[in-house]
């Protein structure tokens, strides 16, 4: 199934390829059929991967499509739709992680073909972004603070110093660093002390730890030892990174996203990765394993259940096992494909390879290969938009990284 399976993800890819960019799918359905930064960018790591000449050049459209229509403040689009000239910042709140996306795209795109005039025309509009992620820090103490629905998980309960944010603001100042060298020549001190210090934050207030009880690195002490003392018993499959915290404390779900990443860019040290391992292997207990978005899943009997009901762009989409609630996604599982390789686990990781190519290949209206959004939790069924470009990408970026390709080219 797998020779298969990669072909039919390139042909997917081709097919959200247009003259300005990948589009997140090229259904009609809602506002996919759009320039996306985040599904670009993700798209484009998978392009790089793949050595499609063609795919690359689209990737490196996607990047100057996002490019041309920043905002006046630095802020990268949403999305942007070429054709009626729509552009969107987001939702009822702006998309943070666009503009982190935005940067490590350019970097990546830049670092894996060498086109060094591609990322010298770009550094204006990468400086405009890098002032706003600084400004985006409030208090400029490190941190960026995420608005309601401010990232992918834009119709979650997901909001504050958001892991997922954080780990990518990480990458995006590493990304900084390296294309600053290159250009200059020198080393920007100010940033790569930045980058150590942010990093520090991410691994001290995110993994409760008894030994960072005295750390200059917590963020807020009194919130962070109620956050901890609050804390789910951690010991081992229920030790993961948290979430979120706020100034009305502590988030306790699984993110999967924001854990693979916490290890795909070595921010993790590697008795961390074994605890993540062996909760995902002990709550992935599917006949299709794929990683869900959040756990545990918020149910109608829930406290949570109120707040989420009211969070939701054209119509709820969040019931249990399905979305961020508890839906799982051939997308983030992709990551932790390539994660796990990292790790030298390439037989684990074939397991999870192998749910993707199921996951792609579902029937919806009983054609095969519907390359669906999500699929359900329990019924494991196709959910959400279907010939989504993303879960294209995981097949493509799980197959390659399993060749032991890189997937992120710019590290620490």
């Amino acid at each position: 199934m797998e020779n298969e399976a990669y072909n039919k993800a390139l042909e997917l890819l081709h097919l959200c390829s247009s003259p300005d960019g990948f589009l997140a799918s090229p259904t009609e359905q809602a506002n996919y059929r759009r320039i996306w930064a985040r599904d670009g960018v993700i798209i484009g790591l998978a392009a790089l991967l793949s050595d499609d000449i063609e795919l690359i050049k689209t990737f490196k459209q996607t990047l100057e499509t996002l490019a041309h229509h920043q905002g006046p403040h630095g802020e990268i689009p949403s999305n942007v739709d070429t054709l009626t000239q729509r552009i969107s910042y987001g939702g009822t709140t702006g998309r943070v992680d666009s503009d982190l996306w935005f940067i490590i795209g350019c970097g990546e795109y830049w670092r894996a073909t060498g086109d060094d005039e591609f990322i010298e025309r770009m550094m204006p509009v990468i400086e405009k972004v890098r002032f706003l992620l600084g400004a985006w820090e409030y208090n400029n103490r490190g941190l960026i603070y995420v608005p309601q629905a401010g990232d992918w998980a834009d119709e979650f309960l997901h909001v504050g110093y958001v892991l997922y944010d954080q780990v990518l603001y990480l990458q995006t100042q590493r990304t900084l660093c390296a294309i600053h060298s290159h250009i200059h020549g020198t080393t920007d001190h100010a940033l790569v002390e930045r980058s150590s210090r942010l990093k520090h934050l991410i691994r001290t207030n995110y993994w409760f730890d008894h030994k960072d009880e005295e750390s200059g690195d917590i963020y807020h002490k009194i919130l962070y030892e109620k956050g901890r003392k609050a804390a789910p018993h951690r010991t081992g499959q229920h030790c993961f990174w948290m979430p979120s915290f706020s100034p009305i404390g502590y988030g306790y779900r699984f993110d999967a996203f924001a854990n693979v990443l916490v290890s795909l860019f070595d921010i993790a040290d590697d008795d961390q990765r074994k605890c993540v391992n062996q909760f995902i292997t002990e709550t992935v207990k599917n006949e299709m394993p794929l990683l869900p978005a959040f756990l545990p899943v918020i149910q109608p009997m829930d406290r949570d259940w109120e707040e989420l009901q009211m969070i939701f762009s054209y119509t709820f989409k969040n019931k249990p096992f399905e979305y961020h609630n508890g839906g799982l996604w051939p997308m983030l599982t992709g990551f932790y494909v390539a994660d796990l390789v990292k790790q030298g686990e390439k037989q684990l990781a074939g397991k999870y390879l192998s749910a993707i190519h199921r996951a792609n290949a579902l029937k919806i209206d009983n054609n095969e290969w519907s390359f669906p959004e999500f699929v359900h939790g329990q019924l494991f069924t196709a959910g959400g938009t279907f010939h989504q470009g993303w879960s294209a990408a995981a097949s493509i970026i799980g197959e390659q990284t399993i060749k032991e390709k890189t997937l992120f080219r710019i590290h620490e």
